[in-house]
C-alpha cells in the first residue's frame, strides 16, 4: 500500500475499553493513531483502559466528543442500543468515522448514526481475546471480517493492515452467517476440548491436554489443508458398532454430552455421505446407531 493510500493520523476514542477495545485501541496506537478518550463501566475495564491505553475512563458523550474515530467494542446485544442512544442524545456525530467490531451485525447497526452524519464501518477481528498481555501479538495477521461503503472501503482496508490484520470483505447481509460460522467452530470447539478433558479426567488421565494436544492439533491441520476430506475416526469408517458404544457409555457417564455426541455424528456423517467418503449401506448402519436419520 502507497504512503498515499493511508489514512490521516486519527484522534481515536473507544467505547467499551475492555479485551477486545484495549487491544484494538493499543494496535492503532501502534499505528500511530492517538488514543484520545475511552469509557469503561467495569473495573477490569477501566485497568485495561489505564494499562494498555494510558487513560482515565471518561463518559461515553466525551469519548465521542474527543475522537475522530471512535471504536464501538461492547457486547453485540449492547450495541443497538449505544448507537439509537448517542444519536438521540444530540452527541455530534457528523463526520466520525463510527466502528463497531461486532462479528453479527453489519452496517444496519449503525444507521442512526449514520442519518446522524457519522461514517458507518463494521471490523470484527477473527480473533479470540482474553485479556492477557498477547491479545495485541495475537491481532497479528489475523483476519478481519469488513463491512463498509464503497466510498470508505480504501479506509477500512487501511485500518486493518495498519492494525496488521488482513481485511476480507464480506457483504452484509451475510454477517450473521459469517459469524454463526465463526461461532460454531471456535465457540463450540473450546466447549468440546473442554468436556473431552472433563472425561478423560474422570477416568484417571492426569494430564488430559497432554493427551489430546497432538491428535487435535494433527485434526485441525488436517480439515484446514483437506476439508471433509481429512476425516478420520469411527463415522466415516462406518464403525455403527463403536458409535454405538460411544452413545452408551456417555448416557450413563454424560447424559448432556451424549445428545451432543448423537448430533455432531449424524452431521458428520451426513457430511462424509455427501462427500463419497461413506457407504450407503454404511450410512445405514450409522442411522440404526444412532437412533435416527442421517439425512435432512
Amino acid at each position: 500500500m502507497n504512503a498515499g493510500d493511508r489514512p490521516a493520523r486519527l484522534a481515536v476514542g473507544v467505547l467499551g475499553a475492555g479485551k477486545v477495545g484495549s487491544a484494538l485501541g493499543a494496535a492503532l496506537a501502534h499505528a500511530g493513531h492517538r488514543i484520545v478518550a475511552a469509557s469503561g463501566v467495569s473495573d477490569t475495564s477501566q485497568r485495561w483502559a489505564a494499562e494498555r491505553l494510558g487513560l482515565t475512563p471518561s463518559p461515553p458523550d466525551e469519548v465521542v466528543a474527543a475522537g475522530e474515530l471512535i471504536l464501538l467494542t461492547v457486547p453485540d446485544d449492547t450495541l443497538p442500543d449505544l448507537v439509537a442512544g448517542l444519536a438521540q442524545a444530540g452527541v455530534d456525530l457528523r463526520g466520525k468515522l463510527l466502528v463497531h467490531t461486532s462479528g453479527a451485525y453489519g452496517l444496519s447497526v449503525l444507521e442512526p448514526a449514520s442519518r446522524a452524519g457519522a461514517l458507518p464501518l463494521a471490523l470484527h477481528p477473527v480473533m479470540t481475546f482474553t485479556g492477557r498481555d498477547d491479545d495485541l501479538s495475537r491481532i497479528t495477521g489475523c483476519s478481519f471480517g469488513v463491512t463498509a461503503p464503497d466510498t470508505l472501503r480504501p479506509i477500512a482496508e487501511a485500518l486493518v493492515i495498519e492494525m496488521g490484520g488482513e481485511p476480507v470483505w464480506i457483504a452484509d447481509a451475510d454477517r450473521p452467517l459469517y459469524h454463526a460460522a465463526l461461532a460454531g467452530a471456535a465457540n463450540h470447539m473450546v466447549t468440546l476440548i473442554a468436556e473431552s478433558s472433563e472425561l478423560l479426567g474422570r477416568i484417571g488421565v492426569e494430564h488430559p491436554g497432554r493427551m489430546l494436544g497432538p491428535l487435535l492439533g494433527a485434526a485441525l491441520d488436517n480439515v484446514l489443508r483437506l476439508g471433509i476430506s481429512g476425516l478420520t475416526g469411527p463415522v466415516v469408517r462406518g464403525d455403527a458398532g463403536t458409535v454405538r458404544r460411544h452413545v452408551d457409555a456417555l448416557i450413563l457417564a454424560a447424559p448432556e454430552a451424549a445428545d451432543a455426541y448423537v448430533a455432531l455424528a449424524r452431521l458428520t456423517a451426513d457430511r462424509a455421505l455427501a462427500a463419497g467418503l461413506l457407504k450407503p449401506e454404511e450410512a445405514e448402519r450409522l442411522l440404526d446407531a444412532l437412533g435416527g436419520n442421517i439425512w435432512t
